[in-house]
């Protein structure tokens, strides 16, 4: 019940963000999600006993911003912004090396949470600013219910693993019912959200925005498992942390952005 309850509250507050929020309170929204976000990840990394410097999580949050279209990216050029962040990073990690052969992991685990979680989140923000509301709730949408049917549908008839080494329970039955709901939402329900978008086209990005949510569920779950953790947090009951709750937005929200932009 507890797990139902905070569920049925994240949608709601999703809804009421995505579709009523002014573009200031959206931000602030997002730039509270990529602050919590890149918490748990520091987490995840101290677990590995990997020390990277605290500023990761202000880069991490300055990089959405900047690719959010609104603020700062309107008299900063956003690249501008993300190299010298990265190259910032870059530089605090030489004081924290100690000698050892973790110099790569070090930095990597320092620079990921610009790529992993501030950039994605900013491509968030810039599909609700430059296709609506409609465009980026249609695309939660599809990553939530191809979230459930890979579940319900891997309980109901799953046999084959689909990753042993990363996530025992998800199953190549599972990934399937994922793939035919989710593309099915994304491509009936585009016909009013995305209807400059061919159906052809939506059919093919539906299947896109399903592969990539799958892999951004398993590379949160291989993180967590490298690290010997079962969740990324306890913030929201019943459904872990904040990273357990978007770990496939990040993966889709990329390429779902540059898409629409571009193709």
């Amino acid at each position: 019940m507890t797990r139902v309850l905070s569920g049925a509250v994240l949608v709601l507050l999703a809804v009421a963000l995505v579709w009523f929020a002014p573009p200031l309170l959206f931000l602030v929204a997002a730039e509270a999600l990529v602050t919590l976000a890149v918490i748990e990840y520091l987490a995840i990394v101290n677990a590995h006993d990997v020390r990277v410097p605290g500023a990761a999580g202000v880069a991490a949050a300055l990089v959405s911003l900047t690719f959010s279209q609104t603020l700062l990216a309107r008299t900063i050029p956003p690249d501008v912004v993300l190299l010298s962040v990265t190259m910032a990073l870059l530089a605090m990690v030489l004081p924290l090396w100690r000698g050892g052969k973790d110099a790569l992991t070090l930095a990597g685990a320092s620079v990921l949470p610009i790529l992993y979680i501030g950039l994605p989140i900013g491509t968030l923000i810039a599909v609700r600013e430059t296709r609506g509301p409609q465009a980026l709730f249609l695309l939660m949408l599809t990553v939530m219910v191809s979230d459930s049917a890979q579940y319900y549908t891997g309980r109901l008839f799953g046999r084959r693993p689909l990753a042993p080494a990363i996530s025992p329970k998800k199953t190549i039955e599972g990934a399937a019912g994922g793939f035919v709901f989710g593309t099915a939402l994304l491509a009936i329900l585009g016909n009013w959200w995305l209807p400059a978008v061919p159906i052809a086209f939506r059919v093919a990005l539906g299947l896109v925005v399903v592969a990539l949510g799958i892999a951004g569920d398993l590379f949160e779950s291989m993180l967590k498992r490298s690290a010997g953790v079962k969740d990324s947090g306890g913030l929201i009951p019943g459904h872990g942390g904040v990273l357990d709750r978007i770990d496939a937005l990040l993966f889709t929200a990329p390429i779902y952005y540059v898409v629409l932009k571009y193709v």
